[in-house]
């Protein structure tokens, strides 16, 4: 066979990125647009992955040239093979990678410099293993990416889809559609990203891209979230996240992706060790990752799926369903049954089917005669046996009534052909084309779609097609949530003053141990406008009783050490104290139980604080997650508050209107606006500490681990932080300090 062997013409891409594109998504284009393929390791041992990804570009008529690579093989597969780069009769251009590890860097080098714009490295054996070879490969094949400047995909992954250009690099050897529909896929994990493809295919939606990253050596997940947002053919963007390594640039594509109204769905692994580590303080254990993977990703417009199934039912939904104008929920069922699972799974989900308007009821009511219940959700079933088009009629009113923003109908896709329920199905289809709003069934249960449902669902396109009742409910919520988001959310940066910032310099600066005591803790929070209790420290018990009388009685006693970061757990903390006689014994009392402890804690004194008369107790607090990032957290503080769990998060910094609505997120915010008859809190006291907070774990970039402002107190006039513990990330704060 001739050397170049092609098994289609060549077609130019119909989309090419702009001139002043990023190089990451000219990069991904030439990956994904190649002009001809070079299979470098490719061997005939039946069942070996260079065989199938061979077979697979063949069976799908990959339009470019195809070449494999091997010095030790002139033909292989029935066709030439070639001895290295040199010897190929074109320039390469994507390089799929399958030697052993040991040789994958040179391949890279080698590749690059014959002209390759990109690669897949399938081999495994680099970072995912522990030995010290593998780790050394691994540090080499970055540093050869680095270099070469050659996008590339991998290692330890399974290869990719580019349906326009039936290109197909994985081993999958399921039957593959090759149709360029709206929806891209890229993840971690292959055996993942291509279950979730081939769900999606047996579902009929379209996927136009599926990539699988692997260890993520070059290119990562989301670099492949920028391409799709620039590409013009996808509409949805798929992802599983195993980490998110730049936080920067994944909210960066997330926020391009929402300007362009390209939802992400995301399926995200666990929670890192990293948020763990933080659990030195209340913020850091009651954050985690995938809490504040929510709180960050889900401002950028993230929908985040809980699992597989759901992951499909959203995607489903997102595709074939365009956002909402609003909430107004309408349904039609033909089962009283039915109707009551559908109130009840609407209602857990925090949505409800409102009442219908008088112009919608009346025209229900006409049509379905004397006696008949109008209702929301309609149960139709009685009047359909008498009348079989009263069911067509209700459905056709609902999607015509100004009043209603999605129409729910209670059925699912038969499984062999049935005449009146296609013809149904196709007028209810061609009416969602000409509306203005989505336009979804529902099956109570997942239904298995034969061959003739998998046809008859391609040709409905403007109607979502869910199963399962919750996790459909689950997926129009998040459609309606994601409506509500604003396009552009302009970037928050910190407004702290530069004399707050010379104080954190200097306080860093000065620090050593795990921790800042409670004086070096609220001395910083006072800089960043954060109100403290009056407070000062004594060394001796005179010395508190003094400062009890000037600060006015009554007063806390409270130790202060950097080694002992919850100083209640020691007896560390005495209330009430209401004369200078309570307040020395205080004070002798916290320093004997602090001289009896195993550990030998430094003691630097006892704070003397004035008590504050609280409505309510509140926990104001920051973190540093491994993954995301600085982020805030507010809720209901004092004791309880990892048995509670009444918080709310959000990236920071934050302002002043976002801090607002985190507070109100919170069943502690209920509280501050007045519950049930009484009067409201200071709540811009909890607003400025919020914003002040979230400015200073900005400002202090990796060198504080966590802030656990822990009371928080507030009352009708003021709110103040009366206990305060900042834990350092000591390492970063040692580098900084000697730069």
């Amino acid at each position: 066979m001739e050397a170049r062997v092609t098994t289609a013409s060549v077609s130019s891409p119909k989309w090419s990125p702009a001139p002043e594109a990023s190089d990451i998504v000219k990069g991904i284009h030439a990956m994904l647009h190649p002009r001809n393929i070079v299979l470098v390791g490719a061997t005939d041992k039946p069942g070996n992955y260079a065989e199938r990804i061979w077979n697979n570009l063949v069976k799908y008529k990959f339009g470019g040239g195809l070449f494999p690579i091997n010095a030790k093989r002139q033909t292989i597969w029935g066709v030439t093979c070639y001895k290295d780069f040199a010897s190929l009769p074109e320039r390469p251009d994507h390089v799929l990678v399958l030697v052993p590890a040991r040789f994958a860097v040179q391949v890279i080098r080698d590749a690059a410099a014959a002209g390759a714009r990109s690669a897949t490295i399938v081999t495994s054996g680099f970072s995912e293993l522990q030995d010290e070879e593998s780790q050394r490969l691994a540090v080499e094949l970055r540093e050869a990416i680095r270099e070469t400047g050659l996008a590339v995909t991998g290692p330890n992954c399974l290869g990719n889809l580019s349906a326009g250009e039936n290109l197909f690099t994985n081993i999958d050897d399921r039957i593959v559609t090759m149709e360029q529909g709206p929806v891209a896929i890229a993840g971690q994990s292959g055996a993942i990203v291509m279950a979730i493809r081939q769900a999606l295919e047996d579902r009929g939606v379209g996927v136009g891209y599926m990539v699988t990253s692997g260890n993520e050596a070059g290119l990562e997940t989301t670099d492949f979230m920028e391409y799709f947002v620039a590409d013009p053919s996808i509409r949805v963007i798929v992802v599983y996240l195993e980490g998110v390594r730049d936080t920067r640039a994944f909210r960066n594509a997330c926020k391009a992706a929402r300007a362009a109204s390209k939802p992400i769905i995301a399926l995200k692994l666990g929670a890192s060790e990293g948020g763990r580590a933080a659990a030195m303080a209340h913020t850091g254990a009651l954050a985690g990752s995938i809490e504040t993977f929510d709180a960050i990703s889900t401002r950028e417009g993230v929908i985040r799926a809980r699992g597989l199934d759901e992951l499909i039912e959203t995607t489903e939904c997102f595709v074939h369903a365009a956002p909402p104008m609003g909430d107004r929920l309408a349904a039609v069922t033909l089962s009283g049954g039915k109707r009551g699972l559908l109130i009840d799974a609407f209602h857990s989900a925090g949505l409800n089917f409102a009442p219908l308007s008088k112009h919608l009821s009346g025209e229900l009511a006409k049509m379905l005669g004397p006696g008949s219940i109008v209702g929301n959700p309609l149960d139709a079933g009685f009047a359909a046996v008498v009348d079989p088009s009263v069911y067509m009629n209700s459905i056709k009113l609902m999607i015509d009534d100004l009043d209603t923003d999605v129409v729910i109908i209670d059925a699912e896709l038969p499984k062999a052909p049935h005449e009146l329920r296609e013809r149904n199905l196709r007028i209810v289809n061609e009416m969602a084309g000409q509306a203005s709003k989505p336009v979804i069934y529902i099956s109570a249960m997942s239904i298995g779609f034969t061959e003739f449902t998998k046809g008859l669902r391609k040709s409905l396109p403007n109607i979502a097609v869910m199963q399962g009742m919750d996790r459909a409910v689950g997926a129009i919520k998040s459609l309606i949530d994601y409506a509500r988001l604003r396009k552009e959310v302009p970037d928050i940066v910190s407004s702290s003053k530069p004399s707050a910032r010379a104080v954190l310099e200097k306080t860093l600066r000065s620090a050593s141990g795990a921790a800042l005591d409670e004086v070096a803790s609220k001395k910083l929070l006072k800089a960043y406008g954060i109100p403290i209790s009056k407070e000062a420290i004594a060394t001796t018990a005179a010395e508190a009783a003094r400062i009890a009388k000037q600060i006015g009685f009554p007063v806390v006693a409270k130790v202060v050490s950097a080694d002992i970061l919850h100083k209640s757990d020691i007896g560390g903390v005495v209330l009430n104290l209401n004369s200078a006689a309570e307040v020395k014994k205080a004070f002798n009392d916290i320093t004997a139980r602090v001289k009896r402890l195993k550990n030998k804690p430094r003691l630097d004194g006892i704070l003397i604080a004035q008590q504050v008369k609280a409505d309510l107790e509140l926990v104001v607090g920051a973190s540093l997650d491994a993954e995301m990032g600085p982020v805030v957290l507010f809720g209901t503080g004092g004791i309880d508050i990892e048995l509670l769990k009444d918080v709310a998060l959000a990236g920071a910094p934050v302002d002043a209107a976002e801090a607002a609505q985190l507070v109100g997120r919170t069943k502690a915010g209920i509280k501050i606006r007045g519950y049930r008859g009484k009067p409201p809190l200071h709540e811009a006291s909890a607003v400025k500490a919020l914003v002040g907070l979230s400015n200073l774990i900005s400002d202090a970039g990796h060198r504080i681990a966590s802030i656990d402002i822990n009371p928080f107190l507030i009352n009708a006039r003021t709110g103040v932080a009366v206990d305060a513990l900042i834990v350092l990330n000591n390492a970063a704060a040692k580098r900084a300090a000697e730069h």
